[in-house]
């Protein structure tokens, strides 16, 4: 490329000072050459500053490529320990996995899905019964328990910061998994998501929800609220099913919408609190006579 560009500068300076010459015959021959020079300077020039950019294009490549494969291998580091026996090493991981999806978009919706299998593991705690009737018994301390009771409510927590809201201009809709996960005072409140899952999953003290907007279905099926939910202002755009849920408390209804379907094939909660309006043409499944749900006009 380089030898290309030299004969083509000499043979620009050649032609150039050939036409000068032709031209104006009368002109000093030395004004001819040194125009011819300047232009075939000006390839050269122009050359040099393509190399330039090229050099500059492969090495932010080279960065990038770099970037990358450091990226994945903190990735790959923070999941091998969250393994890790210890509370605070597990902790640790978590928040460089959050870290690693605030700096790194690409791999948000990857470390989502690592905190939702995280909170899906086994999980059992005394302070958190499965009967009415166990709560109002005074739970046993369990040091090993606890200690995990704090890296799953940091698992929760990072979870709502790491999915948009409020000003925040992310366009993508990040899906949650939650399937049979044990979860304690989980709130999702003012974020944007595509697709929450959280089938049998049981939920324990209150549950925020108002002011979620899902685009995709929420699937609630077979779900257990232990204590109050909340959906005050929720936007279920793709649907939501409570299909065999189970309440334990109070659920409050008020001002949120539903568009596409609602399952309500299950016991109505005892409390219920404003009312679930449900947009033109939704489907609506089960025995909603007990339920507070309003159809929107059209």
């Amino acid at each position: 490329m380089l030898l290309a560009t030299l004969l083509g500068a000499i043979a620009i300076t050649v032609a150039t000072t050939a036409v000068l010459v032709l031209v104006e015959p009368l002109a000093p021959l030395s004004e001819a050459v040194r125009t011819g020079a300047l232009s075939g300077g000006a390839v050269i020039a122009l050359y040099a500053l393509w190399l330039n950019d090229r050099r500059r294009r492969i090495e932010e490549a080279r960065h990038d490529l770099e970037g990358e494969k450091i990226a994945d291998e903190r990735f790959a580091r923070s999941v091998e320990l969250l393994g890790n026996d210890a509370d605070q090493v597990r902790v640790g991981a978590l928040h460089a996995l959050a870290w690693l999806a605030g700096s790194t978009p690409r791999y948000k919706q990857t470390v989502l899905d690592v905190l939702c299998a995280y909170l899906r593991r086994p999980f059992e705690h005394p302070g958190l019964p499965d009967a009415a009737e166990e709560a109002d018994e005074t739970p046993q301390r369990d040091p090993v328990a606890d200690r995990e009771r704090e890296v799953r409510l940091t698992a929760q927590r990072l979870i709502a910061d790491l999915l948009p809201w409020g000003t925040d201009r992310d366009p993508r809709a990040y899906h949650l998994d939650l399937t049979g996960a044990r979860l304690e005072h989980f709130r999702l409140e003012g974020r944007r998501i595509g697709r929450l899952t959280a089938r049998h999953a049981r939920f324990h003290g209150i549950t925020r929800l108002s002011t979620v907007e899902a685009t995709k279905p929420v699937l609630f099926t077979e779900a257990a609220f232990f204590g109050r939910l909340e959906v005050r202002d929720a936007r279920f755009h793709g649907g939501v099913s409570f299909r065999r849920a189970t309440f334990g408390g109070e659920v409050a209804f008020t001002g949120a919408t539903v568009d596409g379907f609602v399952d309500l094939t299950t016991a109505a909660p005892d409390t219920q609190v404003g009312t679930l309006r449900a947009g033109n043409g939704t489907r609506v499944d089960g025995a909603p006579g007990r339920w507070a749900v309003e159809a929107l006009a059209p």
